[in-house]
């Protein structure tokens, strides 16, 4: 039964009548009123509301001398309703427009990014470079589940790189099937593990995509239906990885889920002081004038390239650094928030 959009669209077109032509108006909004009641007569018979404004209607008719016959109101023009090839069912898997539809306004977005000898930038601009061995959680919501899995750079070594990476897109309605993607050092696939390049057979499949941007060097995966983008690379010997995710995807998750590097960082017991690394003045010298070349603002991005190239000797770590802030320089959504000192 459907009397309640009836009593609605009364309402809003008697809102605001004013001026010579009110009568008029209003006997063209009880017109309206009373067709839309006929409409729904068949279905809203053993409804209350609806023999309220039946006889509602024929009360205000007599009291405002309106004719049954003649005009009505334009109808208003409404949100279409859900599944009539409207908003709802066109734009429900684009994150974007349906949060503007709700709210009047775009979301809000966060930047966590995890490279080098896993440097990670939470979701609050929190900076930390970590021992973190085996496998650990960068994401665990109710829309994304993100593991790296880090090794030693070399044998005995006490940094650690990311040598794998996975990344679950969880099941979502009408939006995409499940879809998991993984990459390794030197197996960087532009496709999900079942093969595909989207988010599958239903309607919104297209909402989630994945692209190469340099083959073998950079995939980008978006993921319209949650306003999520992310960025895997390998340089050198080592994968990176940096999202940009709608502020309400990334705090979708409960108590449990609270082991997440990108939401709290480093557990204390696994951060590493950068500034152990640079005893050896040659060393250091050498690795700051190749940081330099690539990253010329010395904030925590150049600090943490010092600290790659001295520990391991590897100046691919120069790349890895740069592929982070070239990242942060697109995702984030404030530009002034790009640069961290410490």
């Amino acid at each position: 039964c459907k009397i309640l959009r009836c009593n609605s669209e009364y309402v809003a077109a008697t809102l605001n009548l004013r001026g010579s032509n009110r009568n008029v108006a209003y006997c063209n909004a009880l017109r309206s009123y009373s067709h839309c009641t006929r409409k729904t007569a068949r279905t809203c018979r053993g409804d209350l509301a609806y023999h309220s404004a039946v006889h509602g209607i024929e009360d205000l008719m007599i009291q405002n001398n309106c004719s049954k016959e003649g005009p009505t109101s334009p109808p208003r023009p409404r949100p279409p309703a859900p599944n009539h090839q409207g908003f709802e069912s066109l734009d429900i898997c684009n994150y974007e427009k349906s949060f503007l539809y709700k709210h009047g306004q775009p979301p809000s977005y966060q930047h966590c990014a995890a490279f080098g000898d896993p440097h990670i930038r939470t979701f609050h601009d929190d900076f930390h470079t970590c021992r973190v061995e085996g496998s650990w959680p960068l994401l665990d919501n109710d829309y994304l589940f993100v593991q790296a899995t880090s090794s030693p750079v070399a044998k005995g070594s006490n940094a650690t790189v990311t040598s794998k990476l996975t990344i679950i897109f969880k099941n979502m309605k009408e939006c995409i099937d499940q879809k998991v993607y993984q990459a390794e050092i030197d197996n960087l696939p532009a496709a999900f593990e079942d093969g595909s390049v989207n988010g599958g057979e239903r309607p919104g499949g297209s909402s989630l995509v994945i692209r190469e941007r340099s083959p073998g060097r950079h995939v980008e995966i978006r993921a319209e239906y949650i306003g999520t983008t992310i960025a895997v690379r390998q340089a050198g010997r080592q994968l990176s990885f940096s999202i940009r995710a709608a502020e309400e995807v990334a705090r979708a998750f409960t108590e449990e889920q609270d082991l997440q590097l990108c939401v709290g960082g480093c557990p204390r017991s696994q951060r590493i002081s950068r500034s152990e690394c640079c005893r050896g003045r040659a060393a250091a010298e050498t690795a700051r004038a190749l940081c330099k070349e690539m990253l010329p603002v010395e904030d925590v991005y150049f600090q943490s390239c010092v600290f790659d190239v001295v520990t391991s000797g590897d100046a691919n770590f120069t790349i890895a650094a740069h592929g982070a802030l070239e990242d942060a320089r697109v995702f984030l959504p404030d530009a002034e928030k790009l640069h961290i000192f410490q």
